[in-house]
């Protein structure tokens, strides 16, 4: 979850709870993005200029518009936006990626009154006998929930997770609408069938906004992580939780960004915990909390344990997305580059009309990835010398939009993992022992 330091004022606003006032506010940023389009169109036209449309939807004024509006309705609908900020990188226009990414930093709080009618509606009326006390302003807020510390009459301090009312009902038709957003922008070939990954978005997110399964859950990695000094998961609280809160022990930790100023050798001990667990959730748990947020992870310094929150993205893996990558690891412990190249079509990494029209492009990242791991000593996350080149070799493949390819859904919440720590590693210029985890994990 995002740490939000702005005045309460300044960030108080009412979310939309109900289908039709939800609606009502998509229904508000059409209208007003599509009266920027016939403003911008005007204004090119009479400059001598013949806009495409997807340069009319994707002005800065309409990406203001896009922003606040999505961050209004948090929800499933900025969720969505966050993700897709976060994965798609490269691909998006840079307009549409601004507009995306302002969600990550974006996000309106509930007023008083709407929270108390939340925990109300939960609790009871008389909910704040429960606590010794209860801060009514957030500590942190997301898209789908705000944080609270309150105090038990025992002296136990809590995080409580209160999600913004509506959010539940409303996935189906948030994630359509940022579907449609993305098909009008014209970022998506309209060959390319996103159905199977945008029903497999709505029952993720479903079971995101179910706080009693994402209790479960935590409590779970509690116990396989017990006695394992390098993670902290927060006890649950149980008898405060329900569908739309959650209820937890209060960790103290710091952001993980932070540890970009610890001395090398605890930011690589950190990131080789974070590393180790993701190959423990992906060979021996058979089930990754998929959501690779910064915000999910925090550290203790003292310690330099790492803190893990927020499980409502833990998914089950199955045996063949496992597999897939098991074999993919083994061709790259072998340095077989054709291999490696045949495993990810076979399994889907990478699409058929790619590999049998950009091969060369292919092999050639293939050949640069598998430089940089080889290089003697711990991979050197900081390095990105080898980024360049598989970006420019990249370039023709993202530009021949027939070749693009949707990897099983399965494969795409893995990788979503996979790709966010390693971006976390590479923001903290972390050092690490990549293949001999690997070799360990899959031996």
């Amino acid at each position: 979850m995002q740490q939000d330091d702005d005045s309460a004022a300044a960030r108080h606003r009412a979310v939309p709870s109900g289908r039709v006032a939800r609606l009502g506010a998509f229904g508000r940023l059409a209208g007003g993005v599509a009266g920027g389009m016939l403003a911008e169109g005007a204004r090119r036209l009479a400059s001598g200029e013949r806009p495409r449309m997807s340069d009319l939807v994707l002005t800065p004024a309409n990406a203001a518009r896009v922003a606040d509006r999505l961050s209004h309705l948090r929800g499933a609908a900025m969720k969505l936006g966050q993700m897709i900020s976060m994965d798609a990188g490269d691909v998006l226009p840079a307009e549409l990626s601004a507009i995306l990414a302002r969600l990550r930093d974006q996000g309106y709080r509930m007023p008083p009154q709407q929270l108390d009618r939340v925990l109300a509606q939960e609790w009871g009326r008389d909910w704040r006998r429960r606590f010794q006390r209860f801060d009514a302003t957030p500590i942190a807020a997301a898209s789908i929930g705000q944080v609270h510390r309150a105090t038990l009459p025992d002296g136990r301090v809590l995080a409580i997770k209160v999600q913004y009312p509506g959010v539940a009902d409303s996935i189906g038709s948030d994630v359509d609408n940022v579907a449609t957003l993305l098909r009008v922008s014209g970022v998506l070939p309209a060959s390319l069938d996103l159905s199977p990954l945008l029903a497999e978005a709505k029952r993720q997110l479903a079971e995101e906004a179910d706080y009693v399964r994402e209790g479960e859950q935590m409590r779970v990695y509690g116990e396989r992580l017990a006695g394992d000094a390098r993670y902290v998961v927060p006890d649950l609280e149980p008898t405060l939780t329900t569908k739309r809160v959650l209820a937890m022990r209060f960790v103290e930790g710091r952001p993980i960004e932070t540890l970009a100023d610890a001395p090398q050798e605890r930011r690589d001990a950190v990131m080789t915990a974070l590393i180790t667990l993701v190959l423990r959730e992906l060979f021996a748990f058979g089930t990754m909390q998929t959501d690779p947020n910064f915000a999910n992870y925090r550290w203790q310094p003292e310690t330099g344990a790492l803190v893990l929150l927020d499980f409502g993205a833990t998914r089950a893996v199955p045996a063949e997305t496992a597999g897939a990558y098991r074999r993919l690891i083994e061709a790259g412990l072998a340095r077989d580059r054709d291999l490696i190249r045949d495993v990810a079509v076979e399994t889907g990494f990478i699409g058929r009309a790619a590999a049998d029209g950009h091969r060369a492009a292919i092999d050639r990242i293939i050949a640069a990835i598998d430089d940089a791991l080889n290089r003697p000593g711990p991979f050197d996350f900081g390095d990105r010398a080898f980024v360049p080149v598989v970006r420019e070799e990249a370039r023709a493949m993202i530009a021949d939009r027939a070749t693009w390819h949707v990897p099983h859904v399965e494969t795409l919440f893995v990788q979503r993992k996979v790709s966010g720590t390693a971006l976390l590693a590479a923001r903290l210029k972390a050092r690490v022992d990549v293949r001999g985890l690997a070799a360990a994990a899959v031996a």
